[in-house]
């Protein structure tokens, strides 16, 4: 992560309330403004119409959230790397996971992308509708998760997961988990690894949501090494973490 220093300004220290208030406020009036149009469009239209519909929405909606981000809030995003992905077809986008924003800043530049999210997530009130609409891919059956997953990808969808399987507890990374490497070789398609930092942990494990962030606030997101299908789903989860952790400057476990 980037070092940054702390303001003991009090002035500052009100501006990085502010902000903080506005990110989170326009976060849950934009899950509401979209919430009752996806709940009446899941079910009156074919999922062929309303899942790009549904994606589409999501990613134009992140990325106008983070240009208001952007604007009030002294944030900086360097996401231009992901529009390299765009139009190189189905892809499994594994990326560490420091940040909540990691999926907002992912999916804004990547309008077909599918995410693997936690079962609360697609179940809770702001954004359930939304992702359920879009067709996003519950976490907790894992076979479930991975023939939905794959049945993407067959239809040229990129799909977005986490392979720590939360945020990151321990940094830089935490343990990965096998998904990526069994997903990757069911479908046959390789996994194209995402590189997340950021100037300060804001927003991940153990950073309470109503703290306030520290001002000015930087995330980059980078492309990483692409992935050819494994062959050996446990050797490529300790691979895929040694990689991450030579990426992020971290030491990789003894026994990686």
């Amino acid at each position: 992560m980037i070092a940054c220093p702390v303001s003991r300004n009090p002035l500052w220290s009100a501006y990085e309330t502010f902000a903080m208030v506005v990110g989170l406020g326009a976060l849950a009036a934009m899950c509401l403004v979209w919430l009752p149009f996806a709940m009446l469009l899941k079910p009156l239209l074919p999922r062929r119409i309303g899942q790009p519909l549904g994606r589409a929405a999501i990613s134009a909606g992140f990325r106008g959230y983070l240009r208001l981000l952007s604007l009030l809030c002294a944030a900086r995003f360097e996401l231009s790397e992901l529009d390299r992905l765009r139009d190189q077809g189905p892809l499994i986008v594994a990326a560490n996971h420091p940040s909540l924003l990691d999926a907002v800043m992912i999916v804004s530049r990547l309008p077909n992308a599918v995410c693997v999210m936690k079962a609360s997530l697609l179940d809770n009130v702001l954004f359930g509708a939304a992702a359920r609409l879009a067709r996003y891919i519950r976490n907790n059956a894992p076979l479930e998760m991975i023939l939905s997953a794959r049945e993407e990808l067959r239809q040229g969808a990129q799909v977005v997961i986490f392979p720590e399987g939360t945020r990151t507890t321990h940094f830089p990374v935490d343990a990965c988990q096998s998904a990526v490497g069994l997903l990757a070789r069911r479908a046959g398609v390789p996994v194209q690894t995402l590189i997340i930092e950021f100037s300060t942990p804001y927003l991940g494990k153990a950073w309470p949501l109503l703290r306030r962030p520290v001002l000015p606030l930087s995330a980059r997101v980078r492309l990483g090494r692409r992935f050819e299908v494994p062959t050996d789903v446990p050797a490529f989860a300790a691979e895929l973490e040694a990689y991450f952790h030579a990426e992020m400057g971290g030491n990789p476990p003894a026994d990686a």
